[in-house]
């Protein structure tokens, strides 16, 4: 019984938190320098900036203490928030040094989108310029402590760097001609982290489908058969997404990959074995989450130089993720409980109701408002 409680205390936390899910998202910058002038472009979630919301440390922002200022920013027209945009980035104490003497940044533009979906952030292009000193040849950016992850990408010159910046730390330096893109071994060690962050903490859309999977059975059996179904899909549309082969709206997307955790669940709730079809279906369902972890790597980016390699760290990551996602479960009711004679009925089965009512909420929040 206690264990019955403690799943139901834990999964009801996770329906209080998924219900407006604001997910903290990586800033990302693209950076070019010509004619004496570097330009950061800036893609952000500027009201979480401009709230001063601890991006280091919270994965939501409806958990962090400043939501209250962050959703009247999120109400603001474009023209209002541009306005807050400014007067915060003056202040901001985003650094960068060129030739190892720091250069003074300046707002250089604010393109604010129109409110719209609110359960999503928006994001606003803020472009920052400072001018460089004659003949500079390096340049290392400093990005601050509290922003969260950046996602830094070069344009415009050959061999550019691509990299994943964390808060408080720096690029090191860059040359301004290009020449400092990672190797393969390094992008495959730098996007396992990336793939392994969007399963957990960030991924609860993911959590709850693999917690799905491991509710039907405790036996070893069905769970391999379900996991390996899952990630061949995955990797089959993750891959084709990454090369731009396949692209699918995430207003399809997103929805259907509700539909697929509410699937699981209720399948859950009607049968105690795997039926042979269960691989198949899931199959199918892997390869739409495939299509969402596409679409992170689409706002990342893969380092061109190192494609393939970026793109296997990437996936191994949200392997290491499921199976940290399975191991964690197991070790929380499955090795304790698994084998008593009332897991399905006292722990499964109320888990998988509340899998399932948080995926159907998705998939009408989603598909219709």
């Amino acid at each position: 019984m206690c264990a019955k409680l403690w799943l139901l205390a834990l999964l009801s936390s996770l329906w209080v938190g998924a219900a407006s899910a604001h997910e903290v998202v990586p800033a990302i910058a693209d950076m070019s320098a010509s004619d004496g002038t570097l330009r950061l472009e800036l893609r952000m979630n500027a009201e979480a900036f401009v709230a001063g919301i601890d991006l280091d440390s919270v994965v939501e922002t409806d958990t962090a203490e400043e939501m209250a200022r962050y959703e009247a920013l999120r109400a603001l027209d474009p023209a209002a928030l541009e306005a807050e945009v400014r007067t915060w980035a003056a202040d901001w104490p985003l650094r960068v040094l060129a030739d190892g003497a720091e250069v003074p940044l300046s707002v250089d533009s604010v393109a604010v989108p129109e409110v719209g979906d609110t359960s999503y952030a928006r994001i606003t292009a803020l472009g920052m310029v400072a001018a460089l000193p004659e003949g500079a040849r390096v340049v290392e950016v400093f990005w601050p402590k509290g922003a969260g992850q950046l996602v830094l990408r070069q344009m415009g010159v050959e061999e550019p760097f691509t990299g994943m910046i964390a808060p408080g730390a720096s690029s090191g330096p860059i040359g301004l001609e290009g020449g400092d893109a990672v190797g393969p071994l390094q992008a495959f060690i730098d996007y396992i982290p990336v793939g392994f962050d969007h399963i957990l903490p960030k991924g609860l859309d993911h959590i709850l489908f693999v917690l799905g999977l491991f509710f039907l059975s405790t036996r070893l059996g069905p769970l391999l058969w379900q996991v390996s179904a899952f990630t061949l899909a995955h990797t089959i549309t993750l891959a084709l997404g990454a090369l731009g082969w396949v692209s699918v709206p995430a207003s399809i997307v997103e929805p259907l990959i509700a539909a697929s955790i509410t699937y699981v669940a209720v399948e859950n709730l009607l049968t105690k074995s795997l039926h042979v079809w269960r691989p198949a279906v899931v199959f199918c369902f892997g390869l739409l989450h495939g299509l969402g972890f596409a679409s992170v790597l689409g706002e990342f980016g893969l380092p061109e130089n190192a494609f393939i390699p970026a793109l296997l760290g990437f996936n191994v990551g949200v392997e290491l993720g499921q199976l940290t996602v399975i191991a964690l479960a197991f070790l929380a009711v499955g090795y304790w409980f698994g084998d008593k004679p009332w897991y399905r009925r006292a722990i499964a089965m109320p888990a998988s109701l509340v899998i399932a009512s948080v995926g159907a909420y998705w998939f009408v929040e989603r598909a219709f408002l």
